[in-house]
C-alpha cells in the first residue's frame, strides 16, 4: 500500500490526475487545493442510483445520466475538478472515454449530506454557474425528498422549483420526476 503525501502547494490538473487510486475517499480540486471527503454512506448512494434510474427513464434519446463522474470545471491554473453526485450529458460524450468538462454537462445534481450543505448551496452553485452548466439541482433526502432546481440565467442560477412530490420542468429538457421514488422505504423487510 502506497502512502500519499499531501501537497504543500496549489496543484495543477496534471498533478491531480497523477494521484494514486484511493477508494476510501472522494478527492476533488478547488482552485488547486486538494479536498478529501469520506465516501458517501449507502443510503446516499442508493438515492443516487434511484435518481439516475428515474432520469434515464425520462431523458430524451441521446442523453444519459452518470453517477459520481469527475468533471473539470476550470482547467486554467489553479484548476477546479468536482465530482457531482449525478450529471446528465450526451451519450456520445459519456461513451467516448475522455475527460469530461463543465461544458459537457447539461445538468449537475448534488445530494445533500451532513457536512456538504454549505459547499453544495454556495460554493458548488457558483462553480457550476461559472462553468456554464445549464441546470443545477440540490436534493435533500433527510426526510421526504425535496428538490431545489436551478437554471442558468445570465450567468447565475435562478431557482425554478423548491419542493417535494412531482417535479416538472422544461429546462434543460422536458422532464417529469416523482421525487418520492427516491425516498427511503419504510416498513419493508428488505434491507437497504
Amino acid at each position: 500500500m502506497s502512502v500519499m503525501t499531501w501537497p504543500d502547494h496549489l496543484m495543477t490538473l496534471e498533478e491531480f490526475e497523477q494521484l494514486p487510486e484511493d477508494n476510501s475517499r472522494r478527492y476533488e480540486l478547488q482552485e488547486g487545493v486538494l479536498q478529501a471527503t469520506p465516501k458517501a454512506i449507502s443510503y446516499h448512494q442508493l438515492v443516487i442510483k434511484r435518481l439516475t434510474h428515474a432520469l434515464d427513464k425520462v431523458l430524451p434519446e441521446g442523453w444519459t445520466s452518470l453517477p459520481e463522474s469527475e468533471i473539470v470545471l476550470a482547467e486554467r491554473y489553479p484548476p477546479t475538478v468536482r465530482i457531482p453526485d449525478v450529471v446528465v450529458l450526451s451519450e456520445d460524450r459519456a461513451e467516448d472515454g475522455t475527460k469530461l468538462y463543465g461544458q459537457d454537462v447539461a445538468l449537475a445534481v448534488e445530494v445533500l449530506s451532513p457536512g456538504s450543505q454549505r459547499s453544495d448551496n454556495l460554493i458548488k452553485r457558483a462553480e457550476y454557474a461559472e462553468a456554464g452548466i445549464p441546470a443545477y439541482w440540490i436534493l435533500d433526502v433527510e426526510s421526504r425528498p425535496k428538490l431545489a432546481a436551478n437554471v442558468l440565467v445570465d450567468g447565475v442560477y435562478k431557482e425554478i422549483f423548491n419542493g417535494a412530490g412531482v417535479f416538472l420542468t422544461e429546462q434543460p429538457f422536458d422532464l417529469r420526476i416523482d421525487l418520492d421514488v427516491l425516498r427511503k422505504r419504510t416498513g419493508s423487510s428488505k434491507r437497504e
